[in-house]
């Protein structure tokens, strides 16, 4: 019978992939030997050993979930405040009418660059990346192209906000906003 060792400190797995390693040792007659850590010793996944990989599945996923649920906790508080996750955006309004009106008159992004400085955050300052400017070009670009579809977004985010189920378009109202 082969042995694999491991170091149980290392071991923080989900429940899935747990239970997937004993069916492999159990498959190819190998058993396990913790080295180190609190449960040092050799265990055999078809014997008692089947025990604690059992409780080591139980133990990730439990500690999965409560990460899971702190996690979706704190986001829900934080939005209940008014506060939204995520940096603050690289290039303003205001830089992208820059942009928009320089490109109009015949600029190239990588010539309109170093004239744009960050307003906020960690890189305040400095120059946006020229690929920051394409993003934010292409973002534009999709909202000149569906206007209504970002004005329909903000209506059904405050009508799920303020507790009423929004109802589907009618197929006239879909056909007008195309």
């Amino acid at each position: 019978m082969g042995r694999l060792w491991a170091q149980s400190s290392s071991w923080r797995r989900d429940a899935a992939e747990l239970t997937a390693l004993a069916d492999h040792l159990t498959a190819h007659g190998l058993v396990l030997e913790m080295l180190a850590g609190p449960l040092p010793g050799i265990y055999d996944p078809t014997g008692p050993g089947k025990l604690l990989f059992a409780f080591f599945a139980a133990m990730a996923e439990t500690e999965r979930e409560n990460i899971r649920e702190s996690t979706l906790e704190g986001l829900d508080t934080a939005a209940r405040k008014g506060k939204h996750g995520g940096r603050p955006p690289v290039i303003t309004d205001d830089m992208l009418h820059t942009v928009l009106r320089r490109r109009a008159g015949g600029e190239s992004v990588e010539q309109i660059q170093p004239d744009l400085i960050i307003p906020t955050g960690k890189r305040k300052g400095r120059n946006p990346s020229v690929a920051s400017i394409y993003r934010a070009l292409a973002e534009h670009a999709k909202r000149e192209a569906y206007p209504d579809a970002v004005e329909q977004a903000h209506a059904d985010f405050a009508t799920l906000n303020s507790g009423e189920v929004p109802r589907p378009p009618t197929d006239t109202e879909a056909l007008a906003s195309r």
